[in-house]
Order: structure tokens, then sequence, then C-alpha cells
């Protein structure tokens, strides 16, 4: 039963050490969008300030996916997975594939809210880890998503919508026939699916949230009550 308990308290020390690690990763974007915010004195084409880590930090998310699979992180691997994955598609296979829409407004709209509730988010975690929760963060974390959500949502959905006459026009990632291999592919018909897919998914995945903070912020205001 130690060994168990050993072995469970490093899991927990591991994922922990990791949430505040890529916590800190999300401050740093923070930071380079407000410096360079102060030095042009415009919000335009502020995605070049932060285009290294954010590539850097996101992708390296890829391993939250992993840390779900085998158990260091207590969280859905299908959620994480989708989320994840939908970030990474949208960094390298849109932003930094079509260059032309590295300037719009859109990709600031995701990036900021990407940032915001990151940072949120490994906030609430670190200080769950140290027994230490503020009602302030714990609200913030099931509060602030009713608007960074669809603000992050409507940012990449118009950042992959003013890439479309780019990638038609380049045929960029498609195979046209004929070929040796007889297969085709339209990444700009592919692009569109995309799109698409968000009207299912976006509704449930939101009012799962809302569900959840009635849930979790009301059994808080009654612990409050008895207390």
């Amino acid at each position: 039963m130690a060994a168990a308990a050993a072995t469970a308290a490093a899991k927990g020390n591991g994922g922990g050490g990791g949430r505040a690690g890529a916590g800190d990763a999300w401050l740093v974007i923070a930071v380079g969008l407000v410096r360079a915010y102060l030095a042009k004195g415009s919000y335009h084409s502020l995605y070049y300030s932060i285009e290294k880590p954010l590539k850097f930090f996101q992708t390296g998310a890829l391993l939250e996916i992993l840390h779900c699979a085998i158990g260091i992180v207590p969280s859905s691997v299908v959620l994480t997975s989708f989320q994840v994955m939908s970030r990474v598609f949208l960094i390298w296979a849109v932003t930094h594939s079509v260059k032309e829409v590295q300037s719009e407004d859109s990709v600031l709209l995701f990036v900021i809210a990407w940032t915001i509730t990151e940072i949120i988010r490994y906030s609430f975690y670190t200080f769950s880890l140290l027994n230490h929760l503020p009602y302030l963060i714990k609200w913030a974390r099931y509060t602030l998503f009713i608007v960074l959500y669809p603000m992050g949502v409507s940012g990449e959905l118009l950042t992959i919508y003013a890439a479309l006459p780019f990638v038609r026009q380049a045929g960029l990632y498609s195979i046209s026939l004929p070929n040796k291999y007889n297969f085709s592919f339209d990444y700009h018909a592919f692009l569109i699916l995309i799109m698409i897919s968000y009207i299912p998914i976006f509704p449930q995945l939101y009012f799962h949230m809302i569900h959840q903070r009635r849930k979790i912020l009301s059994h808080t205001e009654e612990h409050k009550k008895f207390e």
C-alpha cells in the first residue's frame, strides 16, 4: 500500500509540474503580446511577435494526450485529443501554411482566447494541487469560457475562411487526378468540412460546460452556506 501511495503521489506531482510548466508557457505568450502591443501601439499583426513560442508550446501540448492515455492526468483522452489536435492543425495546416492570413485580426482573436483560457486553467490546476484554490480562480475557470470559447471558435472559423481563397488559388495540399495512385484530395473542400464540423460539436461542448458550471459553482455556494 505504501508503494501504491508513493506511485500515486509521484503521478500527481509529475502532472502538476507539467501543468505548471505549461501555464508558464502561456504566460510567456501573454507577456509577448503585451510587449509587442506597447512597442507598436497597435494590435494589428501581433501574431508575428509570438509565432515561435506559440508553435513550440502548442505543438508540445501533444504530450497532454499521452499523459491522459497513461493516467498521469485524469482527463478525457477524447476531449483532450480533440482540443489539442484542432489547435495544432489550425496553427500548422492553416496559419503557418497560408502566410496571407497571419496578419488577419481573427488570428489574434483565437490566440488571445487560448492564452487567457490556458492561464486560468493551469492556475486552477496549480492551486488545486496545493489544496488552496481561491474562489476567484475557480469562478473564472467555470465562467469566463462563456465569452472566451465563442471568441476562440469565431477566430478559428474566420481564419480558416480567410485562408480558403489562397488555398484554392495555390492548390495547397491538394492532389488531382490522374496520378499513379488513382487518388485525389481537395484541401479546400476539406477545410470547408472542418468548418461545418463546428456546427454539431461546438454547441455540445459549450452546453456541457454550462452544465458543469452550474453543478460545480452551485455546489461551492452550498458548501459556503454550511461553513
